[in-house]
């Protein structure tokens, strides 16, 4: 079982920056990837960026160049740093993880947390 507790959202005006953070509780968090997924109203959920256990990263496109996906392994922690947002950027912002348990691929999910661009 991991626990994933997401922070760090909140209201920005465009333009400006948001950094939120994602701690990972259980053992062993540098052996997995790490990603951060978004929901929009009315939308489906959709993959942000991913990083591997060797910090290898994955963008979707429309956040390339502007976000950061970055980990620390010693605080079990993920980020995802946000810059130059935009009003569609808004959504709830979840951190995931996967683990392979006996066969099975298991997701699992924060509570999310919310991201609001607007002026």
């Amino acid at each position: 079982q991991v626990q994933l507790v997401e922070s760090g959202g909140g209201l920005v005006q465009p333009g400006g920056s948001l950094r939120l953070s994602c701690v990972a509780s259980g053992s062993n968090f540098w052996l997995y990837a790490m990603a951060w997924y978004r929901q929009a109203p009315g939308k489906q959920r959709e993959m942000v960026a991913t990083i591997t256990s060797s910090s290898s990263t994955v963008y979707t496109e429309s956040v390339k160049g502007r976000f950061t996906i970055s980990r620390d392994n010693a605080k079990n922690t993920v980020y995802l740093q946000m810059n130059s947002l935009k009003p569609e950027d808004t959504a709830v912002y979840y951190c995931n993880t996967k683990r392979m348990v006996g066969g099975t691929l298991y997701n699992y999910w924060g509570q999310g947390t919310q991201v609001t661009v607007s002026s």
